[in-house]
């Protein structure tokens, strides 16, 4: 898959997230439902990342509160928190996306999507903390951790 087609793969799937978010039933559940805007591109990639933050929400939020200072996750913006997720589920269990790419392509949602002027400053400082803690999928490599395959399958059934 192209760079490109995985940049859009991604607006598609914050899209869903914070569609769920909004109407407040689970992101899986929005595809479902068919509630997914036909320009929306709901690819496979998109449809991975969706499913695999629905199977890992807990997971993430915990992550995402132990990296940010100060801030609970229901504090946050729908939209900054909806890109952290995303990105965080990216940076644990997409084997074939560096972690560098995850944090700029985030950086790059928050800029354009997000809840505040310093959103992207914020979505970074979150998402470095992560990596720098280890708490990323090269630091979980040896945990036998599932692969994100694995996490979709668990997602979809």
């Amino acid at each position: 898959m192209k760079r490109h087609e995985r940049t859009l793969a991604r607006r598609c799937a914050l899209q869903v997230l914070y569609q769920g978010e909004i109407l407040n039933k689970p992101a899986d559940q929005v595809i479902e439902e068919g509630l997914v805007p036909d320009e929306a591109g709901m690819g496979d990639y998109a449809r991975m990342l969706v499913l695999g933050v629905c199977a890992h929400r807990s997971e993430l939020d915990g992550l995402i509160t132990r990296s940010s200072q100060n801030w609970s996750i229901d504090r946050m913006p729908v939209v900054d928190r909806s890109i952290l997720r995303l990105a965080a589920f990216e940076m644990e269990y997409v084997d074939d996306v560096p972690v560098s790419v995850s944090i700029n392509e985030a950086v790059e949602l928050a800029k354009e999507f997000g809840g505040e002027d310093d959103s992207h400053r914020f979505v970074n400082g979150i998402l470095g903390r992560i990596a720098r803690d280890g708490e990323t999928a090269a630091s979980n490599e040896d945990a036998g951790r599932p692969s994100c395959a694995d996490a979709c399958d668990e997602a979809s059934a």
